[in-house]
């Protein structure tokens, strides 16, 4: 054993001067650059094992130097981080790694290489421009102008720029839509294009709106059974009434009826229980009392309104010959508007009953005194651009307990009776209406001690009872009184 033990121990006698060589050599240059070692760590010194002089430790990968093992040389630097993708704004990628470490006990390590700057981000996409409404169309004007257009969008913001090439910008936006009272085209409904309120004015609008079978796609109907089957029950429809159609018409709910170019109904519109109506463009001729000869009241209504209607809107008709009325709201009634509508009788009629008035009475509003507990708070009712012409007699309306607003309208019914008349516990607000040709403007042999009317602006007339009348919720527009019957002789009825 001897033999093997004295080899060992004249190492160790030369081994001070190996260290010697070793601590000179690194005082000489550099130290080798270690191999890229696992991240982030490096190797530790080597210490000799077996004779052999230990390996550098490895510097750390990207980003991190790695430490210097004890007597190793500088490990280099780590190469610079790549940037992520600019997302927006997308940042750029981080610097490249610090330098190396100073190795212990030898000459400071070469600094690491500075890594190259992170690559600039893929430009962020530019946000895309906001959209806007599209282009609101003039709302009526007085004297029947169009209004102002609705107001313009504004632009859509540009896109944002990533850390590269700037966002796109956004395209502009498109001018807002028009706000209530915009216009309508009635392209392909009408006879020749116009341009209508697209929503009502007036009591219609309050307490929820009128907005009938609002945008459900129109079916076009040519007979009676057709136009009562699409025109019943409560489903959201749009019905386009085609030709001429005869017998008594039933609506239901939720219904918009649009009469064609030339589109008539010949008898009776009827609704009862019904809500949220529009009927526009369309002609409706009463039986004139031949559905009961020998008492016209007895008869059928032109158009026939009672029963807890809520939110009717009937607009540009022309209404005539009704047996009892032309168009009478009755039974706790509310919120309806009556606009751009013609209202005649086709000649001066007697009946047994009424004798030389005819029972040409046109427009009731309230049916009885006495019903003050169904009707008290309701039979809300707007007229606006309304023509009461031939031959009507009386009741241009005739109203009980209800709030009537009577405005821009034409009276021109020469040899009535009575224009309009205060009854029951009445409120009337009338402004800027004419009458012409007529000789009892307003009767109020009706009225009670609750009745109201107040006169405003008219021509021709300018009675006022019971102090001052309610103030409408709603907006709208008056006409100037000296407009007023050229606008509404040029505007009524269907088109």
């Amino acid at each position: 054993m001897t033999p093997l033990i004295q080899p060992r121990f004249g190492w160790l006698s030369v081994l001070p001067s190996v260290l010697a060589v070793l601590v000179g050599a690194c005082a000489q240059s550099d130290g080798t650059t270690g191999e890229t070692g696992a991240a982030g760590t490096t190797g530790g010194g080597g210490t000799s094992v077996g004779g052999k002089v230990g390996s550098a430790g490895a510097s750390g990968r990207a980003g991190m130097s790695g430490t210097t093992g004890t007597g190793g040389v500088a490990g280099v630097n780590g190469s610079a981080g790549t940037s992520g993708a600019a997302g927006v704004n997308g940042t750029a990628g981080s610097g490249g790694g610090s330098g190396g470490a100073t190795s212990a006990g030898g000459r400071s390590g070469v600094a690491g290489r500075m890594g190259n700057g992170g690559t600039n981000g893929s430009a962020g996409n530019g946000g895309r421009g906001g959209t806007t409404g599209g282009a609101g169309v003039g709302g009526l004007g007085g004297k029947g102008g169009n209004g102002a257009a609705g107001a313009t969008g504004a632009a859509g913001a540009g896109g944002r720029a990533g850390s590269g090439a700037a966002g796109t910008t956004g395209a502009a936006g498109t001018t807002g839509a028009a706000g209530s009272g915009g216009g309508l085209s009635t392209q392909g409904l009408t006879c020749t294009p116009q341009t209508w309120d697209a929503t009502p004015v007036g009591w219609a609008t309050v307490s929820g709106g009128t907005t009938g079978g609002g945008n459900a796609t129109p079916t076009t109907v040519t007979t009676l059974s057709q136009l009562n089957t699409a025109a019943g029950g409560s489903g959201s429809a749009v019905i386009h009434v085609s030709g001429t159609i005869s017998g008594v018409v039933t609506v239901g709910s939720n219904k918009t009826i649009w009469g064609l170019c030339g589109a008539e109904v010949h008898g009776s519109i009827d609704m009862t229980g019904s809500a949220n109506v529009i009927i526009r463009n369309l002609k409706v001729v009463g039986y004139n009392c031949t559905d009961s000869p020998s008492d016209c009241s007895s008869g059928h209504d032109a158009v026939h309104v009672q029963g807890g209607d809520r939110h009717l809107w009937f607009d540009h008709m022309d209404i005539s010959d009704g047996s009892d009325g032309n168009l009478d709201i009755t039974h706790g009634c509310d919120f309806v508007t009556v606009s751009w509508t013609k209202f005649s009788y086709s000649s001066a009629r007697t009946d047994p009953v009424a004798g030389a008035t005819g029972h040409r009475f046109c427009n009731l509003i309230g049916h009885v005194d006495t019903n003050g507990s169904e009707d008290s708070g309701h039979l809300n009712t707007t007229f606006h651009h309304v023509w009461w012409a031939d031959n009507v007699n009386q009741r241009m309306p005739r109203v009980r307990f209800g709030k009537v607003h009577l405005f821009n309208n034409l009276y021109t019914a020469a040899g009535d009776s009575a224009c309009i008349e205060l009854g029951v516990s009445a409120n009337i607000r009338y402004e800027n209406n004419v009458f012409s040709g007529v000789s009892n403007t307003v009767d109020s042999s009706h009225a009670n001690s609750a009745s109201i009317i107040q006169a405003i602006g008219n021509q021709g007339s300018n009675t006022n009872i019971g102090g001052a009348a309610f103030t409408p919720s709603y907006p709208y527009t008056l006409d100037a009184v000296s407009s007023v019957q050229s606008t509404v002789q040029n505007g009524v009825g269907p088109k």
